[in-house]
Parts: structure tokens; C-alpha cells; sequence
């Protein structure tokens, strides 16, 4: 009998060891060093792995699962989506329930000029999507977008994004981007007749979490109404109640023309949209007709799953306790070794020394139980943007492993 258990432990092992191999081998890797811990489940505010580790989520996916891991209502949405069809035709031919339900439901919930829905797989394509949508109906081909922003990161998203780290090894790129810095007069003064758009993230996200100077937004909104220009907010990250409200903008009073969306979107399932007003959006229906078209975007069962994860945070009140829990997080987030604690709701940045000491302190973290990530453009950040569903006790639990990790 233990000779029986003993095999049994040995082949795990094996499994376990070969299945790391595979995913270096045959899955496109992003980094040197990925994380590389091997999940087994996902529930509510944690995630485990093959090892037996329970790990405090701290970054959500990437902002991705607002309302907690499989949430029962997604999960029920999804299974009874695949009891009734998946995938039968390209995006905008055929009546699809699960796109018109949510489209309506977004709809309803945004201003309403922002009135018409386009979904697609991910926050990049949409990106891609609101460039030509801007391109086509102002007949203009200029953008401007700011240094350190994040679109997404195929070839149109990368020429708007904000470091030329990440954009050189990639030219020539889309012509005609200019970059300015976030809340620099700069960028308004550049904006003229021959801009076809402003994008710019609500909220910096891969900046660290840098908020808007109020009074610039709303000169930027005036500068391209006055100008023509469409203004193009993203909303990927902070949108779905990550700030506190619904979407970032609504604490600064100022209505774009086109929002992206993604990440938490489709409530843990792939799924993005930009959104922007019926009249603006027919200019992609012809001359040429498909003027923009996406096989899989909307899918019915990502589609099913984001409505269920939208209304979950409606319902559940999620956004009434994120002021809270922000203010939570800052007293106790006090350490020598703590430069700043940069915040809107629950999008987080910890600044540390430098991001040496980051990737130390990750590492720590991990090894005790909490999971949490840095910024693209600022790396000497410990990135904070757990589930609303984060509760007071597990906050004060992950505080005290991040703090003890830098002691």
C-alpha cells in the first residue's frame, strides 16, 4: 500500500514538473522569468495551485475580475449560454440575444450620447476599432495621446502608447501620433483641425495611477469640441466600478465622444467594445461597407457572462464600499520604506525605492500567500486592484504581508 502511494506521488511530481516544461516549450512566453506558479482553481478573492498554495489575489487579473473569481451568476450565465449556441456567424449579421441584452444594459448605464455598442475580443481591438471609427468620421488622420499611457499592444495600440521602450523595436509605426505628457497644456495647445482624436486613459493605469488635473479634462473636452476633434477616454482598467463609480469619467463631469472597454467587461470570459453614439458608428457601415468586422468579438458566451458580471455589480452594491477600502488600504500602508501611495478606488500604486526592490518584495509576497504585480511604466510600483469583493479583514491581512515583506 505504500509502495502504491509512494507511485501515485512520484507520477504527480512528474505531471507537475512536465507540465512546466510544456509551458515553456510550446506557449509563446512574454518574459524571462514569468511567475510560473501552476494554477489549479480560482474562487471569490483567491486562487490556488497544484502545490496546495492559497494565494490572497491582490491585482484581479489585471482588473479583470471585479466582482471575484467565478462569480455563481457568470458561471450560470455560461452554462446556459453553451446549452444554447456558440459561435454561429460574424460579429453584427445575426440577432444574437447575449449582445443585445448587453449592449442595452451598457447603454443604459452610460451617458446618452454614448448609445451604440461594438464589441469585440479584447481592450486592444478595441482600441484599433475607435482609431478607425475617429479616422473615418472626421475624414483626419492625426491622434494625440499622452507619454506613459496603455492602449493594448497591437500595432495601432502600440503607436498610441506612451514609451518609446516599447514601441522601437516594433517601427515604422502608425503615422501621424503625436505624445504629449498627462495634464500638460502641451497637449491641448497641440490639438487642432487636423486631429482626428484625443485618446487618453481616464485614469493612468501603467503610469502608477496618476488621476487627471480637473480643470485640464475639462479643457481637453472643450479644445475638441471646438476643434472637431473626438476625444477617446479608456476605460479598459478603471472602468466597472474599480474608482468607486462606474466609469472613471463620472467624477470629473466630462462625457467623451468614443469609451473603450474591457477587462472586467466580460466578467472573467475575453471580451472588449468601444462605444460611442448610433450616428458616429454608421460611418463604419459603409464606404466601405464591413468597415470594420471581427469574427469571435462579442461572442454570445462572453456576452452572457459580462451582463451576469455587470449585473452582480450592480446588484451587489459593490462600488458603495470601494471609498472605504481605498481609505482602508492608505492607513495602513505606512512604512520607512514606502515613498507614496498613489490611488483612485480600488487601482492602487505602492511606490517603493526603486524595482529591484519591487520584484524582491513580489517575490516574498508570494511565498507568504499574497499575489500582486508592478506597472509597465513604473516599475518601482507594487500594483494594488484586488476584487471589489476584497473584504476589510483580508485588506488588513495583505497589508501586514506587504509591510512585514519590506521590513
Amino acid at each position: 500500500m505504500a509502495i502504491c502511494h509512494l507511485n501515485c506521488f512520484i507520477a504527480v511530481i512528474f505531471v507537475r514538473m512536465n507540465n512546466r516544461q510544456l509551458f515553456q516549450q510550446h506557449v509563446a512566453q512574454t518574459s524571462p522569468s514569468p511567475v510560473g506558479i501552476e494554477i489549479v482553481s480560482a474562487l471569490g478573492n483567491y486562487i490556488y495551485d497544484t502545490e496546495g498554495n492559497k494565494y490572497l489575489d491582490l491585482i484581479g487579473g489585471i482588473s479583470v475580475c471585479n466582482i471575484g473569481h467565478r462569480h455563481p451568476a457568470v458561471v450560470a450565465a455560461i452554462k446556459k449560454q453553451a446549452d444554447e449556441y456558440l459561435h454561429v456567424m460574424v460579429y453584427g449579421e445575426l440577432v444574437q440575444s447575449p449582445q443585445v441584452k448587453y449592449a442595452k444594459l451598457l447603454a443604459d448605464h452610460l451617458p446618452k450620447s454614448l448609445d451604440c455598442i461594438y464589441f469585440t475580443n479584447s481592450g486592444a481591438e478595441a482600441t484599433e476599432g475607435a482609431l478607425k471609427l475617429a479616422r473615418r468620421a472626421t475624414g483626419r488622420t492625426d491622434v494625440i495621446s499622452c507619454n506613459k499611457s496603455y492602449h493594448g499592444n497591437t500595432l495601432g495600440a502600440l503607436s498610441v502608447m506612451g514609451d518609446e521602450y516599447w514601441r522601437n523595436a516594433f517601427r515604422p509605426l502608425l503615422p501621424g501620433v503625436w505624445h504629449y505628457d498627462y495634464n500638460s497644456a502641451a497637449l491641448i495647445d497641440a490639438i487642432n483641425e487636423q486631429t482626428a482624436c484625443v485618446i487618453i486613459e481616464t485614469i493612468q493605469g501603467e503610469a502608477g495611477v496618476v488621476t487627471p488635473d480637473e480643470n485640464w479634462i475639462k479643457q481637453l473636452r472643450s479644445r475638441c469640441t471646438e476643434t472637431g476633434a473626438l476625444l477617446i477616454f479608456d476605460e479598459i482598467q478603471c472602468g466597472f466600478g474599480r474608482t468607486g463609480k462606474l466609469w472613471g469619467f463620472e467624477h470629473y463631469s466630462v462625457v467623451p465622444d468614443i469609451v473603450l472597454l474591457g477587462k472586467a467587461l466580460g466578467g472573467g470570459m475575453p471580451l472588449g467594445a468601444f462605444v460611442s453614439s448610433h450616428e458616429l458608428m454608421q460611418s463604419l457601415t459603409n464606404n466601405p461597407v464591413l468597415g470594420h468586422i471581427t469574427t469571435f468579438g462579442g461572442h454570445p458566451v462572453c456576452c452572457a457572462a459580462g451582463m451576469a458580471g455587470m449585473k452582480a455589480l450592480l446588484d451587489e452594491q459593490l462600488m458603495h464600499g470601494v471609498a472605504e477600502k481605498e481609505k482602508l488600504f492608505h492607513s495602513l500602508l505606512k512604512h520607512p520604506g514606502i515613498k507614496a501611495v498613489r490611488s483612485k478606488g480600488l487601482l492602487i500604486a505602492v511606490e517603493l525605492q526603486s524595482a529591484e526592490q519591487v520584484m524582491e518584495t513580489l517575490q516574498i509576497c508570494l511565498g507568504k500567500g499574497l499575489f500582486s504585480d508592478w506597472f509597465l511604466f513604473a516599475p518601482n510600483c507594487v500594483r494594488i486592484a484586488p476584487p471589489l469583493t476584497i473584504t476589510n479583514e483580508e485588506i488588513v491581512s495583505a497589508c501586514g504581508i506587504l509591510l512585514g515583506s519590506l521590513s
